[in-house]
């Protein structure tokens, strides 16, 4: 009897140490809300996005280490210059002086453009991409863009040479947002692909897509 209870308390702690929740669990619950919030933003549900947006900001701040903040503002201003809108990323340049990250400072010159966007401590599914860019070489920028696995990359690196994009490129994209669901994305590329079109059936034909991509929203 005494050893069965024994044996009993001993896998009662075994299974409680097992399952204990890690000490930095604010880290992945502010990645997981991100990722929803990528998800969901992307996919035009702009109320879902917004409270994952502000969970995830939530959690990241219990921390005095800013890295996990700066990824998420960074984050938050990729995915709105992935759909054209607008963001000079002021959110993270209020505390990147409190960061000290060179790949979130590399990552931060490499999204908003202002000047030569390729780095040593820039991710390396960027590195090859930026250099072609750099060197005004949109042909082999465009090459290595569509090699990214990340489909969020992909829109956004498409995003950061738009003006210089083939219209075989911009399809690419509007498959790839296609594939995952990601209306925002979507109709912003059908936008581009009609923007570069001067066939007239072939505009209101994209015209017609977007109305009804928009309908019911």
């Amino acid at each position: 009897m005494i050893k069965t209870t024994l044996l009993t308390l001993s896998l009662l702690l075994f299974w409680a140490c097992s399952f204990k929740s890690p000490p930095n669990q604010w880290q992945y619950k502010s990645t997981a809300a991100f990722e929803s919030y990528t998800k969901n933003f992307l996919s035009s549900e702009d109320t879902l996005a917004k409270n994952d947006l502000k969970r995830a900001i939530k959690h990241a701040k219990k921390s005095a280490d800013l890295k996990m903040l700066g990824r998420i503002y960074l984050g938050e201003c990729a995915l709105n210059i992935s759909v054209g809108i607008d963001d000079n990323c002021s959110s993270y340049k209020d505390i990147s002086t409190l960061v000290d990250d060179k790949s979130l400072d590399a990552y931060y010159t490499f999204i908003t453009s202002q000047e030569s966007i390729s780095s040593t401590d820039l991710s390396e599914h960027y590195k090859k991409f930026a250099s072609f860019v750099d060197l005004k070489d949109f042909d082999n920028a465009q090459v290595e863009l569509l090699k990214m696995q990340k489909p969020t990359s992909k829109l956004l690196a498409a995003s950061l040479i738009k003006e210089n994009l083939s219209i075989n490129t911009i399809d690419a994209m509007i498959k790839t947002a296609s594939f995952f669901g990601y209306k925002k994305s979507v109709i912003f590329w059908l936008n581009e692909k009609k923007s570069k079109t001067t066939d007239a059936k072939t505009i209101e034909k994209i015209s017609k897509k977007i109305s009804v991509l928009n309908s019911g929203d």
